[in-house]
């Protein structure tokens, strides 16, 4: 299983990138008012936002990749190392974004790694 890694790691990173992609796009954006705009403007408004485009995108290649890891290792294997994707995001919201990053939220961080580790060695 150990094999996969790198490509269970590919799934994580394209994971997490396409929700940065997706915060960032969102966030160009704004607030909208559906009602006022309309359902099908704001849909199309959002959708072509060029880094919600490129989110779903990379989305679309995660979930690819994810396929070929489950068709090759254990869901429970594979499934958890999921969770580091919030590693990712959780730095890259921090140093990027500036989102508070709290004791709390470092802990539980540790704690996914350290979790990781374990189902890794498993």
């Amino acid at each position: 299983m150990n094999a996969y890694i790198p490509l269970i790691l590919f799934t994580v990173l394209t994971n997490a990138a396409a929700q940065l992609m997706l915060k960032k796009g969102m966030t160009g954006i704004g607030q909208f008012d559906i009602q006022g705009d309309g359902i099908f403007w704001t849909v199309l408004r959002v959708v072509f936002n060029p880094f919600v485009f490129a989110g779903l995108c990379t989305f679309v290649i995660s979930m690819a990749s994810h396929l070929i890891v489950l068709s090759k290792v254990q869901i429970s294997y594979a499934y958890p190392f999921l969770s580091l994707a919030y590693v990712v995001v959780a730095a890259y919201a921090y140093f990027v974004f500036n989102e508070d990053l709290t004791a709390a939220r470092i802990a539980g961080i540790g704690l996914i790694v350290v979790g990781t580790i374990f189902i890794a060695q498993s």
